[in-house]
């Protein structure tokens, strides 16, 4: 009965089916072969995973975090799979919450870390009355409520990569592998679980995924799995822009968002993420700005330094406002409010598709339009500009423009000694206005008569605005 089930959800009724979808066979692999250790797991992940083997359930680290440390990296999360219930993962853990609408999974809290414990999964039921096991999908064969239970051979085949299936059992050390992804991931290697086109129509967000893990982890997108990848490009139009948004944002944030960007345009995926990208692409001084601006991101990644989402999105929004902008200011309006309007222009246009959170719509916001009060050098202006709070980000959007061409390197330079220079140097630096008239500051009677010759231009504006 359960070979049937599989075989239905997993498409094996044609012969191309069988073919793409691997035969499930139990390997364990022993700590001396695969060289991971529990002392590499976080002490969270660690303590429910002991916690539910000691009150008699089966748990196991699961996921990208076993994928990452076989990979020799440093997982950022890590994921327990368990045969205990949501309901019973919640009463064993006080500390604890059951989330999820589509597929219920439990939050275990421990200090400040959050560790996401999922019950296996299993496949769909043949009963049509039975509401709660049957899965819906909507018409283009997406998954929408998914809330079905089985057991860990199920478990691995649904989900959705084989290097994902691998279950690390911290106790004993042992993985145990249904999929062979161990013998992928020593490959270099990326596959799907199943027949690839019904799975991604099941959960499109997989298609961006495939193109980003590969990308992160320097491995190859095996043949069957990358053919369909441009030709469903347009089911993501019918992904919850919120999903879209969090896997995007994951994709910038990678560390290797510029390899991404370039493996996403080759296989079609960039039209429907943000929907102007492949525009912006195209233009010259556009496709230079973001390519710098992702390098720039990647590295600080690398480094391990603070990256600003509201940054990047403004660096990947900025030439479709300036398109705007100068379209504007043909018309015949004026800097400022064609900066404004130009700037709730885009940002509508991308709430409908990417659902960008409005806290970062003030952030970028706030870049833009500090960037026409950088070319004002003269009087109190520089300094006023310098004390802003969202300085440092405006300025290093700044450095980007000058960087890819779209304005004068001596702009850049300028403001680059001026924050360095002491306030006397400062002081030197400001630009005269050519106004050709000397300014006078008011003086009482009683000083009129004893004041000195009126000083130069350049130290009467300096006086007044002091």
């Amino acid at each position: 009965m359960i070979r049937k089930l599989l075989d239905k959800v997993f498409g094996r009724n044609s012969p191309s089916s069988v073919a793409a979808t691997p035969a499930t066979k139990l390997t364990v692999i022993p700590g001396k072969r695969h060289g991971v250790r529990r002392s590499q797991i976080s002490p969270c992940a660690l303590k429910i995973t002991q916690q539910l083997q000691n009150a008699g359930y089966a748990a196991y680290i699961v996921g990208g975090a076993v994928r990452d440390l076989l990979l020799g990296l440093a997982p950022k999360d890590y994921d327990v799979a368990t045969n205990a219930t949501p309901e019973e993962v919640h009463k064993l853990f006080r500390r604890s919450r059951i989330i999820g609408r589509r597929f219920r999974l439990v939050h275990v809290m421990c200090g400040a870390e959050t560790v996401e414990v999922s019950t296996f999964r299993g496949p769909s039921s043949d009963n049509d009355d039975d509401s709660i096991a049957v899965p819906l999908t909507d018409q283009h064969g997406r998954l929408l409520r998914d809330n079905v239970f089985g057991t860990q051979e199920e478990d691995a085949l649904r989900r959705d990569f084989t290097i994902n299936a691998l279950y690390f059992d911290p106790v004993k050390e042992e993985i145990l592998d249904y999929l062979n992804g161990f013998k992928d991931i020593n490959a270099k290697e990326m596959r799907i679980i199943g027949e690839p086109e019904q799975r991604y129509r099941e959960d499109p967000v997989r298609l961006l995924r495939a193109v980003r893990l590969s990308a992160k982890l320097g491995l190859q997108i095996e043949k069957a799995t990358a053919k369909p990848i441009g030709d469903l490009a347009p089911l993501l139009q019918n992904v919850p822009p919120s999903r879209l948004f969090d896997e995007m944002l994951k994709l910038l944030l990678s560390g290797h968002a510029l390899p991404c960007l370039v493996e996403l345009r080759a296989r079609g995926l960039h039209h429907g993420l943000l929907p102007m990208l492949d525009i912006i692409l195209e233009q010259p001084l556009g496709e230079r700005f973001i390519t710098i601006a992702l390098k720039n991101t990647d590295e600080r990644i690398r480094q391990d330094k603070p990256v600003s989402p509201g940054f990047l999105f403004a660096t990947l929004l900025w030439h479709e406002v300036l398109s705007s902008w100068n379209a504007r200011q043909a018309a015949g309006e004026k800097p400022m409010p064609a900066l404004f309007s130009a700037m709730d222009q885009i940002l509508s246009q991308q709430h409908k598709n990417l659902a960008i959170p409005r806290r970062f719509d003030a952030v970028m916001q706030e870049i833009w339009s500090m960037q026409p009060r950088f070319e004002a050098r003269v009087g109190r202006k520089p300094f006023r500009l310098l004390a802003h709070p969202r300085f440092r980000a405006a300025y290093d959007f700044l450095q980007l423009r000058c960087e890819s061409g779209e304005l004068d390197m001596e702009i850049g330079q300028w403001w680059k000694k001026f924050i360095m220079a002491d306030p006397d140097a400062r002081e030197k630096m400001l630009i005269t206005p050519a106004t050709g008239k000397k300014k006078r500051r008011r003086r009482s009677r009683k000083t009129a008569a004893s004041a000195k010759p009126a000083a130069s231009t350049a130290e009467t504006t300096n006086q007044e605005t002091d």
